[in-house]
């Protein structure tokens, strides 16, 4: 809410430049009726108030300022008083499907793949304060780490949460991923559904099959952005666990079943992705957060306060003072 001021026929204020017309016609007139007299000396005049008569210039300064008061009023002064208010009307139902197998942990974005991905995921969702959001997890097989909701610290928080666990199923089960992220969106009552499916590998593993999921996504309306993760050629990836669990890294070539993310797609309605470090990561979860918009209405309300009415009878009180000076104390001097 605030508050401001302003004139609503700020074209009045052109009269002004009919003030120092007025005061050069007074200045001639009263120099015109104005007569010399010359005598030798003027000790035979007695005056009883000799300053009294140069006041009677006041009469024209009080008519001045009613003048200006009259124009200034004209152009309708007024205070505006705005508040607002907004209301989604349009919000948006987002699954994050998130690939989680040991490939994730390869180092060609930094600090790896998984840590570089949950980094810019959490800086999206704290960009969309309007929406509901979810996370699904998947490898070789898929679970629903969070429903989407619209608490988004609940969201950050399973999101920090999630690692690489020798728990799930190894391998990348797109297909698995996918389908698990249609059926917590298929209910959704939002006008528009969106899952951001991410992955740095190829469907190799998982009893449902990539298209058949597009299908359900199709029939259910839900646009799918798919993001492959990994550098062009060589990257150092995790080759093999040791004997006390960490990994044993190698230079691995990256691959990546682009033409399976761009058919997945491009049959829902979405966009395919390739993010090679972290800055291409960083700036397509920017272009999807602008794609994917939010309808938000705002309203305002406006209260105007007529402020004109206190300067036309401001100008009424200084006329009325002039009349009431001419035809009394200054009656004999004009």
């Amino acid at each position: 809410m605030f508050e401001g001021f302003e004139f609503l026929n700020k074209e009045f204020f052109w009269l002004f430049l009919l003030l120092p017309l007025a005061l050069l016609w007074y200045i001639f007139k009263f120099k015109k009726q104005t007569a010399a007299l010359k005598i030798s000396s003027i000790n035979g005049f007695k005056t009883t108030n000799s300053f009294l008569p140069k006041l009677k210039h006041a009469l024209f300064v009080l008519r001045l300022l009613a003048l200006g008061l009259i124009i200034t009023a004209l152009a309708r002064p007024r205070t505006v008083d705005v508040s607002t208010k907004t209301k989604t009307t349009r919000g948006i139902d987002i699954v994050m499907a998130i690939d989680v197998s040991a490939s994730m942990l390869a180092k060609d974005l930094k600090p790896n793949r998984l840590e570089a991905l949950k980094n810019v995921a959490a800086q999206f969702i704290k960009e969309r304060p309007n929406d509901r959001i979810g996370l699904v997890e998947y490898a070789g097989e898929s679970y629903t780490k969070t429903p989407i909701t619209s608490d988004k610290s609940i969201v950050l928080r399973s999101l920090n949460d999630i690692k690489y666990n020798n728990v799930i199923t190894g391998g990348t089960a797109i297909g698995m991923g996918l389908a698990t992220s249609v059926n917590r969106l298929k209910d959704s009552k939002a006008k528009s559904k969106v899952i951001i499916l991410l992955t740095d590998g190829v469907n190799n593993t998982g009893f449902i099959d990539p298209k058949i999921a597009s299908e359900l996504a199709v029939e259910y309306g839900i646009k799918t952005y798919t993001i492959g993760l990994g550098t062009n050629g060589m990257a150092l990836s995790p080759v093999s666990m040791l004997a006390n669990g960490a990994f044993q890294y190698g230079r691995v070539q990256v691959e990546i079943d682009e033409a399976l993310l761009k058919e997945i797609a491009e049959a829902t309605g979405g966009k395919y992705f390739r993010a090679t470090n972290n800055q291409k990561l960083a700036e397509i979860y920017e272009e999807i957060n602008k794609l994917e918009k939010t309808d938000i209405e705002e309203f305002k309300f406006y209260n105007y306060q007529e402020m004109f009415r206190p300067l036309v009878l401001l100008a009424g009180l200084l006329l009325l003072l002039e009349l009431l000076l001419r035809f009394t104390i200054f009656r004999s001097f004009i």
